[in-house]
């Protein structure tokens, strides 16, 4: 995947994660972008590590790996937040 399919990937895992986990006083728009693409590696190492898929292009299926990495870099960054 190219770097701007990337970013489009982490904008759309990252606004579905700030929308299923909404933080007090709200994410910029960049941090909502590199929220999801640092979920999307994350999603993407987890789950090629369990042998669940990888993130390898733009379908429903490396939306949902990288949703669920975005949620999960999300509840780390609420707990270093507290």
């Amino acid at each position: 995947m190219g770097i701007l399919s990337w970013i489009v990937l982490g904008f759309i895992a990252g606004l579905l994660a700030k929308f299923f986990m909404p933080i007090a006083g709200g994410l910029g728009f960049i941090k909502t972008i590199l929220l999801g693409i640092v979920g999307a590696i994350v999603g993407g190492y987890i789950s090629t590590f369990f042998g669940w898929g990888s993130v390898n292009g733009f379908n429903f299926s490396s939306i949902l790996i990288s949703f669920l990495g975005a949620v999960l870099v999300l509840y780390v960054y609420r707990l270093l937040k507290k």
